[in-house]
């Protein structure tokens, strides 16, 4: 069962998908990499020790949709999670509430209204989201297949509009974050759909395309962690195939 491409596309979506971590870079317009030691549980420093840039209207929107959209993410696999008992929707949820976090701490930077006043399941300000959030949780009821076909959707969709965002800022930052969840993105894309894999379907693509897709879920896990353009910066892992700003799987993630 596909989503209605309209109706997500409507919503201005840029879900953020994985576990990340940012390096602290140089001077505010510059294009600095510094590097950073800094495990999971710093990204929310990390994110707001990064020198501070001019944000733009649609920067600042941009910021505060997604740190709802962190939300929905966690919601939807913990309610998938509840239901099935697996354990992809348990991992990638922990990593939503650490997006979450991170969203959030950039908005405490730039002194912008956080939309999230109750952190409940299924509560959003944004009443899009809060249907998107219905119709996501009862597709992936109907059975632990379609749990993993909603996932992966999830993930098709978050990149894409990910990808979109980083063309509208040129600040280091919001860039750095972006590309670092669009790395961990395409990791749950490939989880996901090897999952469907097994059970003998293949995922069809609904917002990137067919191409970005297969580059993407035939490359391997990306580990470590990446700068404002996606280039790899740290880890043990070889990035996977394509490029940091579009359509691939250049980067890294835990």
């Amino acid at each position: 069962m596909k989503l209605n491409k309209q109706f997500l596309s409507a919503t201005g979506l840029a879900l953020t998908f994985g576990m990340f971590m940012i390096p602290v870079v140089g001077n505010a317009k510059g294009r600095g990499q510094g590097t950073s030691g800094g495990q999971q549980q710093d990204i929310s420093a990390l994110a707001a020790n990064l020198p501070m840039q001019d944000l733009s209207e649609l920067e600042k929107s941009g910021l505060i949709k997604m740190r709802e959209e962190e939300k929905l993410a966690r919601d939807v696999y913990q309610m998938l999670y509840d239901k099935w008992g697996h354990q992809t929707f348990s991992n990638i949820a922990r990593g939503e509430q650490q997006h979450m976090d991170a969203m959030k701490a950039l908005l405490e930077k730039y002194s912008l209204k956080d939309p999230i006043a109750d952190s409940s399941v299924g509560v959003f300000t944004d009443p899009e989201l809060e249907k998107l959030y219905t119709s996501l949780v009862a597709q992936g009821e109907k059975s632990q297949v379609e749990a993993f076909r909603v996932g992966a959707t999830i993930e098709d969709l978050d990149i894409k509009d990910l990808y979109d965002f980083i063309e509208q800022t040129d600040n280091t930052d919001i860039r750095i974050v972006y590309q670092n969840l669009a790395k961990g993105s395409r990791n749950h894309l490939r989880s996901f759909t090897n999952q469907l894999s097994r059970n003998g379907i293949i995922y069809e693509a609904q917002f990137l395309t067919t191409a970005q897709i297969n580059d993407i879920v035939s490359s391997p896990q990306e580990g470590g962690r990446v700068d404002e353009n996606g280039t790899q910066q740290v880890g043990n892992r070889r990035s996977g195939k394509g490029q940091g700003r579009h359509g691939g799987a250049q980067g890294v993630y835990n």
